[in-house]
């Protein structure tokens, strides 16, 4: 039986899927330039572009945080009780 940590696993595939729709979201909508454009117009479309592929690059370490934490819960395993302390004690002088 694979040990799963479900809690992590759904953050992971939430995370995933997230960020698979904000990239195809993305993808649909690229800045598209025109002949003829004025310098005004050529600068405000070289700053859409620079956000377009600075959202793009943050969907797709979202996405891949997510297919990170989907791996993560596959070997991570949850601990019963507390954290035990050892106590020991200093031996006699003899």
């Amino acid at each position: 039986m694979v040990l799963i940590d479900k809690k992590i696993l759904g953050g992971g595939i939430a995370m995933l899927i997230v960020g698979l729709i904000i990239i195809a979201y993305l993808n649909s909508t690229v800045p598209i330039g025109t002949a003829g454009m004025t310098e005004e117009q050529t600068l405000d479309l070289m700053k859409r572009e620079a956000e377009h592929k600075n959202y793009s690059t943050l969907a797709a370490m979202l996405a891949g945080v997510g297919f990170l934490l989907v791996l993560i819960s596959f070997g991570a395993r949850r601990k019963k009780g507390g954290a035990k302390t050892i106590e020991k004690k200093p031996s006699a002088p003899t």
